[in-house]
């Protein structure tokens, strides 16, 4: 998995016709990950693959999630805005974050999301981009900032 470090690669950006939400970029860079739902999936991975870069997604987030959110590598949800909790908490905590995706439902309990008619499980891969907002399904390479 790739770690953030800027921004999409333009070229590897343009290849990509997986293009799944646009929300509110409020936090970071941009990053490709595996999506989780829960502090045991982030358990999981980190011990199957120490390095691998882990997303949660939620519809919304609560002052308990602060264990998940601190775990994971970077926050997605459904709803919220630019002072919502899971902003501000990211942002905080240096996690690249995007919020108020309003194609994105979240089932926790059968740790599934949908984006529109695109139904991804936990481990899938998405890419998103904490500064523009944008959501991509699969990786994207990363570049250095300009």
């Amino acid at each position: 998995m790739l770690r953030k470090t800027g921004s999409f690669d333009i070229n590897d950006l343009l290849k990509t016709e997986d293009y799944l939400a646009h929300g509110i970029g409020v936090s970071g860079g941009a990053i490709s990950g595996r999506i989780v739902f829960s502090l045991d999936d982030i358990d999981s991975w980190r011990k199957k693959e120490p390095d691998t870069i882990l997303i949660l997604i939620r519809n919304d987030t609560v002052p308990d999630d602060i264990r998940e959110i601190s775990a994971a590598d970077g926050l997605l949800t459904a709803r919220g805005g630019v002072t919502s909790h899971a902003a501000l908490v990211a942002h905080r905590l240096e996690k690249t974050c995007v919020v108020g995706c309003g194609n994105l439902t979240c089932d926790e309990k059968t740790k599934t999301c949908l984006f529109n008619n695109v139904q991804l499980k936990s481990g899938d891969i998405i890419s998103m981009d904490g500064q523009e907002g944008s959501v991509y399904l699969g990786q994207i390479k990363t570049g250095q900032s300009i």
